[in-house]
């Protein structure tokens, strides 16, 4: 195709389709003013930047902060909790959602369903403020959490004041929170499988756990495929913004992590050059799983972004 076809035929879809393309304005004006336009920034993580002289009077110092991180005392412990704690994530955060959505899948009463379906969605919009502060207030000495404990005869608690109970804490949380909006899409997903399927399983005399395991699973596959190598993607960029509500001194051992200590150094310390060589090294990460992940499931499952 030459590139006058070319331009031909973008004109053409774009008169055909100009009402989808306007719509489309806000979004990528958005994605280039906070998205790319600040990517531009990642330059003073190579400076030593001061506020008085500026992006183009600052001294270029190389590769000098990404070594002081590296070689810094708290690269192992942001470093190992980040991974511990998306591990985790990982392990049990990403299999509730599917869970949850084959579940509401096999319910039969299209009441129950909506109401499963609206209690379990209603966390997600709870502010992270709002939900950090009920956390807190669960999990305090007086709260729901320690008064259950005592009931079977335990001691009362407060778990955010053990550094042993905060990486469990901050899963359970997860779970609670994200668990009904993630199952949006894949309960989408089952809505893509073909019925005809399930009638031919049920004439062959399958049972619902053998629909399940050989028609549901199978069809959904490439939808959890996708979302495990975008998961993969913020592999290390556990929310910071919930961790610093819960975290204190006390748990600071367990709880501190690459995006929580970003924010010290940034906000707090106002060290803009080094806390941005750290966020940039925790990106490169990020960007070098997602490239792994999506040629491991090329490669084994023939599904993949690109």
């Amino acid at each position: 195709m030459s590139l006058s076809q070319l331009s031909a035929r973008i004109v053409k879809d774009f008169r055909k389709n100009k009402m989808v393309y306007l719509m489309a304005v806000p979004m990528v004006v958005f994605l280039v003013l906070f998205r790319y336009l600040p990517m531009l920034g990642i330059a003073i993580a190579f400076q030593d930047f001061k506020y008085r002289v500026g992006f183009f009077g600052s001294k270029w110092v190389g590769l000098k902060h990404f070594q002081s991180f590296v070689n810094g005392y708290y690269f192992g412990r942001v470093v190992s909790n980040t991974l511990i704690i998306s591990l985790l994530d990982l392990l049990f955060v990403f299999p509730m959602p599917i869970l949850l959505a084959l579940l509401i899948n096999e319910m039969k009463g299209q009441r129950f369903k909506r109401l499963v379906q609206t209690v379990s969605y209603m966390p997600h919009f709870i502010s992270i403020i709002v939900f950090s502060g009920m956390i807190i207030e669960f999990c305090s000495l007086d709260g729901l959490i320690s008064k259950i404990i005592s009931i079977f005869g335990g001691e009362r608690v407060n778990l955010l004041m053990k550094p042993e109970a905060f990486r469990g804490v901050y899963t359970a949380s997860s779970i609670w929170k994200e668990t009904g909006w993630g199952a949006i899409i894949y309960l989408a997903a089952v809505t893509r499988v073909d019925p005809q399927l399930y009638e031919a399983a049920e004439m062959d005399g399958a049972t619902r756990l053998g629909k399940l395991w050989h028609i549901t699973l199978p069809g959904i596959l490439p939808t959890v495929i996708m979302m495990l190598i975008l998961k993969m993607g913020n592999m290390m960029n556990v929310g910071f913004e919930r961790i610093i509500l819960l975290y204190n001194d006390v748990t600071m051992e367990t709880a501190d992590v690459i995006s929580t200590y970003v924010y010290r150094k940034g906000l707090i310390d106002m060290n803009y050059s080094f806390s941005t060589a750290v966020d940039f090294f925790n990106s490169i990460i990020n960007f070098s799983l997602v490239l792994l992940t999506n040629a491991i499931s090329r490669r084994v499952s023939e599904t993949s972004l690109w």
